[in-house]
């Protein structure tokens, strides 16, 4: 006699359209990006992204749903690829590998990188060049900085030139992304913007995101 038991099954229900975008906000919120690539989303995103596509009939339909840009881009600037780039450099405190690209927080894959500059090296030799070249542009004048000639924020040369110089470390407690994977960089002035410091190499610094937290502390 066969066995006619019942058996309990569990039966998810289907995923709502309001799930999956506020997933891949979260998504885009946690790689600091908010243009989520497919392969992103494939990676931290808590649903499948083919779902995603056919419920909205397109991945990039999907994102615009969202309110997030176009995952695959095209055209893509070297300013991008190059702010990509740093963003790994200071992530894991020292030169990117290729692979790297694959994995957050690079918000643009291999691919570009490879057919901009037809290879992973040259790629970075061309970063590097960037990054090191002079800005031969006078200094743009800043609205309410007074007779001040730089602006807050320090550009992606000036970001790479301070930290290249204190080897991806924190010139407070030494700590470096390359040894403690997950810390945060900042790049600090050391005599405050807000009374009257410059946006130069000579009065910036590279701190980690706890020390410069407890420098502003005793401010």
């Amino acid at each position: 006699m066969s066995d006619q038991r019942f058996l309990l099954e569990r039966v998810r229900a289907p995923v709502s359209d309001g799930e999956l975008v506020a997933d891949v906000r979260r998504v885009s919120q946690i790689a600091g990006t908010t243009a989520v690539s497919f392969r992103l989303y494939s990676k931290l995103g808590n649903y499948s992204p083919q779902t995603a596509s056919l419920r909205f009939g397109t991945w990039n339909k999907f994102l615009a749903a969202a309110q997030l840009e176009a995952g695959s881009e095209r055209n893509i600037t070297d300013q991008r690829l190059f702010e990509n780039l740093m963003r790994l450099w200071e992530h894991y405190g020292r030169q990117p590998r290729f692979r790297d690209l694959s994995l957050a927080p690079s918000v643009i894959s291999g691919g570009p990188d490879q057919r901009r500059f037809h290879s992973w090296m040259r790629a970075l030799e061309s970063f590097v060049e960037f990054a090191n070249a002079q800005d031969a542009r006078p200094p743009i004048p800043v609205e309410g900085a007074g007779s001040r000639k730089t602006g807050r924020s320090p550009n992606l040369r000036l970001r790479f030139s301070v930290m290249k110089r204190d080897h991806f470390s924190c010139r407070a407690c030494g700590a470096s992304p390359a040894l403690e994977p997950g810390l945060e960089l900042h790049v600090d002035h050391i005599d405050a913007w807000a009374t009257g410091g410059e946006t130069i190499e000579g009065n910036l610094q590279t701190l980690c995101a706890a020390c410069n937290q407890g420098k502003s502390n005793v401010l």
